[in-house]
């Protein structure tokens, strides 16, 4: 019977891991700070960002939100890909200088768009050489960076021209996936009842 049930439970976990793995768009956020570049700084500036991206249709959106800058705003983009989750620096993956429309010369303001990753115009030329030397390669590594933590949004600004304030873009979990970690609960605690 627990062999059964335990089966039953795997095959429910399998169906629904592959359910949402057909989900395209996934969500990423991060909060923003000086304390969290590459070289901490003391800027009272903070902010949030919000990224959807889906491969599958090619449409990455980008909102943020930031105040209290020191400088004025200089650039701002996704950089990509980070050794360790988390930590260091890395190249800019998206469009040099700035992300079109991103306002300039500001403390805070915010900022939403929506850009088409199969055009050569959202990276930056480099990051396409580095993956591939296509837009699909660019995209493939900037997903798996999205997905392990390697990748970050950064403001730079008059006063800290290699960023005042950035954040590591993580993903935020889905129902479905949320839901699959909970369906493996069961199983954990039969094993340890078994051990």
């Amino acid at each position: 019977m627990k062999t059964h049930l335990r089966q039953g439970l795997v095959a429910l976990a399998l169906l629904i891991g592959s359910a949402a793995a057909q989900a395209d768009p996934t969500t990423y956020t991060a909060n923003l700070s000086g304390a969290a570049e590459a070289t901490p700084n003391a800027s009272p500036g903070t902010g949030s960002v919000t990224v959807v991206f889906d491969i599958a249709t090619h449409y990455l959106s980008i909102s943020s939100s930031f105040s209290g800058l020191v400088g004025t705003t200089g650039a701002a983009h996704i950089h990509c890909c980070t050794a360790v989750p988390g930590v260091d620096a890395a190249g800019v993956a998206t469009m040099v200088p700035t992300f079109a429309g991103f306002p300039s010369g500001v403390n805070s303001g915010s900022y939403a768009a929506v850009f088409d990753t199969s055009q050569a115009s959202f990276w930056n030329a480099t990051f396409i050489t580095n993956n591939g030397g296509t837009t699909s390669g660019a995209e493939a590594a900037l997903l798996e960076a999205l997905g392990s933590g390697t990748s970050y949004f950064n403001i730079h600004s008059s006063v800290y021209p290699a960023g005042e304030i950035r954040g590591f873009l993580a993903p935020i979990p889905e129902p479905a996936q949320a839901f699959l970690l909970l369906a493996g609960l069961p199983l954990l605690w039969l094993r340890r009842r078994r051990a």
